[in-house]
């Protein structure tokens, strides 16, 4: 017990610097007047003094960081947070007459800083402005990664922070050093998000969006997350010019932030179009949309036009693992939707806000399995897997596969666990596999035109238990189960 106590010292220092974002909704609810900025003062204090408590008590448990706490630390950090996220939301909802119980306000939490964006909240446009602001500023938070943040600040307050970043960094080619230090990469990925989102806010500001709806829906466009503060989600504003930009942004935050940093540091963009990853992400999603568009027009569902617009965003929202949409799509020919939540565990680059598979890792997959039956006539043959121009090491091959399998084995146990409550097939997997993907909304009583306030506290449980292993890459959670990890 005593190796947790580094890590909890600087949980708890994490924990204090979580209560200051509180000042966000704080300062919109006194603008605005919505009459629930009493709320926020008091979550902060009590997360703040959480946080105190904690750090104060373990302050003499100075010691370096090792990988395995690394580990336990993001673990820790993505369960924990959202009790704290999740105070304004029951103490807003009690004096709005709308209480919220505590498996809704930590699942609503969970799904907005993992990125999800599913919801159990009706009446969002009823709701306070400010609990709106909270609920998408959660997810901009969670976007690029609250640990990649505090990388940059804890070794400020004498905490290492390359383990922190290996541990909370997507992908299989996780240990590649933009800059010599861990710091300087932390802040040049925050550099890049943090450009990204003002030139989201005002161009959706430019086309026509209310100040405080281009920045909610800033928050949850660049971080993948896909909450609204509209019941009719993005449809809300019924404008091409609106979805056209959010299928920009949609596109830029699919696709991994380090060639963003890279290509601007270096002041030229030739390496960014070569990469295998980048282009295979657009040309999933690009080519997705079209093939989407290209059906609901053959199919008669709509005019070419509209077939193109709808088809292209939804196809996009969802497989970016955001989870907008401007029509309920499960009305249209079963193959699209279905088509829809299966991209949204592959069409992501590492090192992007999305969650699933990550498109480099079905890129290793697909050329290990042209390797292997290349084998088959050439058995002596040597015929390394590449990425690009650079040969990937067989430890990652095995790291890919090791993922792909406990990948799977989650689904299809977290299904099964929904299926014994009498769940209908097709919600029960897709509820499971939109949570895995944090890409919002599923099929069936989880799909766009509703959400997953329809599900029993249990079946809640389940799906806020998924979002948690998706963002944690699955192996990172399960490595904690495992005795040898607790072994010295």
């Amino acid at each position: 017990m005593v190796d947790m106590f580094p890590v909890l010292r600087v949980l708890g220092i994490l924990v204090m610097i979580f209560s200051l974002s509180m000042g966000l909704p704080l300062a919109v609810s006194l603008w605005t007047g919505d009459g629930v900025w009493h709320v926020y003062p008091l979550a902060m204090a009590g997360s703040l003094l959480a946080g105190a408590w904690l750090w104060w008590r373990l302050r003499l448990f100075r010691q370096e960081l090792q990988p395995r706490h690394g580990v336990m630390l993001v673990s820790l950090v993505w369960m924990l947070l959202p009790l704290a996220a999740a105070m304004p939301l029951m103490l807003a909802g009690h004096h709005v007459g709308r209480p919220m119980s505590f498996t809704h306000a930590y699942f609503e939490a969970v799904s907005g800083l993992t990125t999800t964006g599913s919801t159990v909240l009706t009446g969002l446009d009823s709701l306070p402005v400010s609990v709106n602001v909270w609920r998408t500023f959660l997810q901009w938070m969670g976007g690029m990664g609250i640990l990649i943040l505090a990388v940059a600040v804890l070794p400020l307050l004498g905490v290492g922070g390359s383990q922190l970043f290996k541990a909370e960094a997507a992908g299989p080619l996780k240990d590649t050093k933009l800059t010599p230090r861990m710091t300087g990469t932390a802040k040049g990925l925050w550099g890049v998000y943090a450009l990204f989102s003002t030139l989201c806010g005002l161009a959706y500001w430019a086309a026509g969006m209310a100040p405080l709806d281009a920045l909610m829906h800033m928050f949850s466009t660049v971080s993948l997350g896909g909450l609204s503060p509209h019941d009719q989600s993005f449809g809300y504003f019924q404008s091409p010019l609106l979805e056209a930009i959010c299928i920009v942004f949609m596109l830029v935050a699919s696709c991994n932030f380090a060639l963003y940093f890279v290509a601007i540091r270096k002041g030229h963009w030739h390496g960014f179009w070569h990469d295998p990853e980048l282009r295979a992400t657009l040309f999933t999603l690009v080519g997705g949309g079209l093939l989407v568009a290209a059906l609901l027009w053959v199919k008669g569902v709509y005019a070419p036009l509209d077939a193109l617009r709808h088809g292209m965003f939804n196809l996009v929202s969802m497989a970016s693992t955001t989870g907008y949409a401007t029509v309920d799509y499960l009305g249209w020919p079963v193959f699209a939707p279905v088509f829809m939540l299966l991209l949204s565990g592959v069409a992501t680059s590492a090192g992007s806000t999305g969650c699933g598979i990550k498109m480099v890792r079905m890129l290793i997959l697909l050329k290990q399995a042209r390797r292997e039956m290349n084998r088959l006539v050439h058995p002596r043959a040597v015929q390394p897997v590449r990425l690009g121009d650079a040969v990937v090491d067989n430890r990652v091959i095995f790291s890919v596969l090791a993922f792909m399998l406990v990948y799977g084995a989650t689904i299809f146990g977290l299904s099964m666990v929904l299926l014994l409550t009498d769940l209908d097939p097709v919600t029960a997997f897709s509820a499971v596999l939109a949570s895995v993907n944090c890409a919002g909304p599923g099929l069936g009583a989880v799909g766009p035109a509703s959400n997953f306030a329809v599900l029993t506290d249990f079946q809640i449980w389940v799906c806020t238990l998924a979002m948690l292993l998706g963002r944690l890459e699955i192996l990172s959670f399960m490595a904690l189960l495992t005795p040898a990890f607790w072994r010295r």
